[in-house]
């Protein structure tokens, strides 16, 4: 293996799920500057879309997530395309 290619900054991140609130902490390098309070303690912060615990194919349900309007935003930039 090569040296010195990996990061060496890893610490521990908390990984928001807006969609149901929920938290989990991990080790990573991913920059944050947001933090949240959890037990007591300071860590950065990052928040997600979706994660396994509100992803339809971890949860077994449907359910609908479009929190920015995707498909109306696709529209918007792109219109409806006129074939040839």
């Amino acid at each position: 293996m090569k040296k010195d290619i990996h990061p060496t900054n890893y610490r521990e991140v908390v990984f928001k799920d807006m969609s149901n609130e929920e938290i989990f902490i991990t080790r990573s390098t991913v920059q944050s500057k947001e933090t949240i309070e959890v037990d007591g303690k300071t860590y950065p912060l990052v928040k997600l879309e979706i994660t396994s615990s509100s992803h339809p194919f971890f949860t077994g349900k449907q359910k609908l997530v479009d929190t920015a309007g995707r498909v109306d935003k696709f529209y918007s930039r792109y219109g409806e395309r006129k074939k040839k």
